[in-house]
């Protein structure tokens, strides 16, 4: 979302940012002549903050704007929107469906449904996610669909890396990044290292309430030595693991992983994927599967540790799945082009004039 807010700006498209605070205080920020405006959050129920604020603060800076641009799901903005029923443009991106909380969902979905059928545009992430949402599918003259793109990450510290280098020279590395979460099925990761021998190890990233319980996977298994868990990374690691590694992993299960940008990040680095075939998500069409990598059924250890062998131990297969997945991310996921799309979108479904 920042990515996008600055590229906008930067090409000449005024945009600004009505979001909610992560507690109850109401914040203006400035990023030259555009603004951030983060509205109070009394509590947050699950993933969603409740704003009642958000409502009054767009109610009073709704005309200033040709369009309101919603990062779905944001079911606070609903409310706003449903309530106070801008007459400017809206378009949606939609990240993803409401997967978890199916409660809300039953209360929420009239709202959702409502905010549909009067956008203007609605955006997904990829052509599997059209496909594969029931409430995509009810829209498709006004449905398409841009990949989130990304800036790519420079290295800072050369020496941590170099050191790093060292400590694994010896070793086949895998790495894998993402918070504790069971979604994220970083348990079919670390039962996958019970069929790759001593020569590779797994480096997990991130943290989250599975830590303990992972850790204690690990032990049982004997699998000290062929699998670590880093803890949460900072933003200067993050390149300097991603160069690291030899190829990357991403075990996610199920459809909350709708797009998986850390396969980008990856693939912006030149390295191979294996990922999981989530049914319904953007993932598969990530990583095409032996173009910039390999896929394979989800919950399934053995498979994970087949693909990862296909690729590492053979230098011909990991050449060719390296260069294609730096290929596919020049393609696809490159931060101009996805703020490029946008303003081509913007221009389709308003007279927008650009400064300059």
């Amino acid at each position: 979302m920042f990515d996008l807010f600055e590229g906008l700006n930067k090409k000449g498209i005024a945009t600004d940012v009505l979001c909610c605070n992560d507690y109850n205080q109401y914040e203006e920020s400035n990023f030259g002549e555009a603004k951030v405006l983060r509205t109070k959050t009394f509590f947050k129920f699950g993933s969603i903050a409740f704003s009642p604020q958000q409502i009054l603060v767009l109610r009073r800076i709704w005309k200033q704007y040709d369009i309101i641009h919603v990062h779905h799901p944001a079911p606070m903005a609903t409310v706003a929107l449903w309530l106070i029923k801008p007459s400017c443009k809206i378009v949606i991106y939609w990240h993803s469906d409401i997967v978890r909380q199916r409660l809300l969902l039953l209360f929420f979905k009239p709202l959702q449904n409502w905010l549909l059928k009067r956008s203007d545009s609605i955006v997904a992430t990829t052509p599997n996610y059209i496909k594969a949402s029931e409430s995509l599918q009810k829209y498709p003259p006004k449905t398409s669909y841009i990949p989130i793109g990304i800036s790519t990450l420079p290295i800072t510290n050369e020496e941590k890396l170099k050191n790093l280098q060292k400590q694994y020279h010896e070793k086949k590395i895998v790495f894998s990044l993402g918070r504790l979460v069971g979604y994220k099925g970083f348990k079919y990761l670390i039962d996958a290292a019970k069929y790759l021998d001593d020569t590779y190890v797994i480096l997990i990233g991130g943290a989250g309430p599975l830590r303990a319980s992972l850790e204690d996977q690990i032990l049982k298994n004997n699998l000290q030595a062929k699998v670590k868990l880093l803890g949460r990374l900072s933003d200067e690691d993050l390149p300097i693991f991603f160069q690291l590694c030899d190829v990357y992993c991403m075990s996610s299960i199920t459809k909350n992983e709708a797009f998986g940008l850390v396969l980008a990040e990856a693939m912006s680095f030149s390295k191979p994927i294996v990922a999981t075939n989530i049914p319904g998500s953007g993932v598969p069409w990530l990583n095409e599967n032996s173009v910039s990598g390999l896929n394979v059924e989800i919950k399934n250890p053995e498979a994970i540790a087949l693909a990862i062998k296909e690729i590492l131990e053979n230098d011909e297969r990991k050449k060719s799945l390296s260069n294609g997945a730096l290929n596919r991310f020049s393609k696809y996921f490159k931060k101009e082009m996805m703020v490029d799309s946008y303003i081509a979108l913007y221009k389709k479904i308003v007279n927008y004039k650009v400064k300059g």
